[in-house]
């Protein structure tokens, strides 16, 4: 990467010799070596319009840096879009308050942990899957499966997956359930989790035929994880089909998961209460077609959410951080994206390896959660500071709400 660059009010703009620029939206945040050469490697791709937007929360992933958005012109990189289709959040507001919940939460944190299957384990039981999937989910699956069908009879690899037993199941690894408290002490419900079994098996699947096609077609890839599927390619119209049917199990998902949230605090909380009518559920790894400078491009958002002006989002902290909800600001520079969480700092087992239960358990004081050693992993000291975060992306959001957790159920 060229080492000039240009400073602006609200990003840092990298020049890339043989590429388009990247801008950076990383004042007072850490970025690793690592990650700005992988967003090097995707701005020297020919499909790459006008320039990428890298997020304060951007930090080495696979083939594509998370926290960067990738705009291209009559081309899709499956990679950037990952193996996690759809991941996002979803929030509502009740009408509780912080004087409605039970003193010991730990109920609480039970009825939602038996409410929702989450977690994995060796051996030929699934903990995050349903063993008798219960009549709601079967509905919803109703909806989804023709199109599933459809999609089978062209890539039959994916019939053998988890698609129905996963649906409104929460998943691991950073996958979390949460009730927050926010700046009035309102009782929130929030989570975050994707297209699970099935959205893995898609993204998987894609990836490696765009590596096939790639080998053909792309010789002079810098990457191999970027490969792209062109519009008019054998597989580019099958691939978004499934992606965007991905993109719909997964806010299915979390919409299902939502109302079993609901209904297992309804069975601990005495006082009777109400949820919004209307939840934000945003996806944070997904691509579609938008339109920006002019221009109709597919616009792939790797761990970023859409901040057009007025639309709402999220940005959760680490474990025991705060979150946000946001409103966007619309801005353009950015393709109207924000930040989709804190981003890490380190990897998992760099984690492990650093803390300890005790760290852990202090970093998560006053939170009704696991403190054991599988979540090390997750401590809030592997995670940038979402103040710094925030900070940094003032030009492309507005707090609406700010909450903190009370309870928090991890995958």
């Amino acid at each position: 990467m060229s080492k000039t660059a240009q400073r602006n009010q609200d990003y840092e703009e990298q020049a890339v010799e043989g590429g388009v620029p990247i801008k950076m939206w990383t004042r007072g945040v850490p970025v690793e070596e690592q990650a700005r050469q992988q967003l090097a490697n995707a701005a020297r791709l020919p499909i790459v319009f006008r320039h990428i937007a890298a997020m304060p929360d951007v930090h080495l992933g696979i083939g594509a840096t998370v926290g960067s958005v990738i705009p291209t012109v009559k081309a899709i990189i499956p990679a950037a879009v990952g193996v996690d289709i759809g991941c996002g959040m979803i929030a509502a507001r009740t009408t509780l308050t912080a004087q409605d919940l039970p003193d010991n939460l730990g109920p609480l944190r039970s009825a939602i942990e038996h409410a929702v299957p989450h977690g994995r384990a060796p051996g030929s039981r699934d903990p995050g899957a349903w063993r008798e999937v219960p009549p709601p989910v079967d509905a919803a699956w109703a909806a989804l499966a023709p199109e599933f069908k459809a999609l089978c009879r062209d890539h039959p690899r994916l019939e053998k997956t988890n698609q129905r037993t996963h649906l409104g199941t929460l998943g691991t690894g950073n996958h979390f359930i949460e009730v927050c408290l926010d700046e009035s002490d309102a009782v929130w419900f929030m989570l975050h989790s994707g297209s699970r079994g099935v959205g893995n098996a898609i993204g998987s699947h894609f990836i490696e035929l765009a590596k096939q096609d790639a080998m053909r077609h792309q010789a002079n890839l810098p990457d191999r994880d970027l490969a792209y599927l062109e519009e008019g390619s054998r597989y580019f119209g099958d691939y978004v089909r499934a992606v965007g049917w991905a993109q719909k199990f997964a806010a299915t998902n979390r919409e299902l998961m939502m109302k079993a949230v609901v209904a297992a605090a309804r069975k601990v909380i005495r006082k009777p209460f109400e949820v919004q009518a209307q939840a934000v559920n945003c996806h944070h790894n997904y691509v579609q077609r938008e339109r920006h400078f002019g221009e109709e491009v597919w616009v792939t958002r790797k761990g970023a959410v859409s901040a057009r002006e007025g639309e709402l989002g999220i940005i959760p902290g680490s474990m025991g951080a705060r979150s946000f909800i946001v409103r966007g600001k619309g801005n353009p520079e950015s393709f109207n994206s924000c930040s989709h969480g804190a981003g890490r700092t380190m990897s998992r087992a760099e984690a492990k390896r650093r803390f300890t239960v005790a760290d852990q358990r202090a970093a998560t004081e006053g939170v009704e959660c696991r403190k054991d050693k599988d979540v090390i992993d997750e401590i809030p000291h592997a995670y940038k500071d979402i103040g710094a975060v925030m900070a940094a992306q003032e030009g492309l959001v507005e707090v609406v709400h700010t909450l903190r957790q009370v309870v928090c159920v991890k995958g």
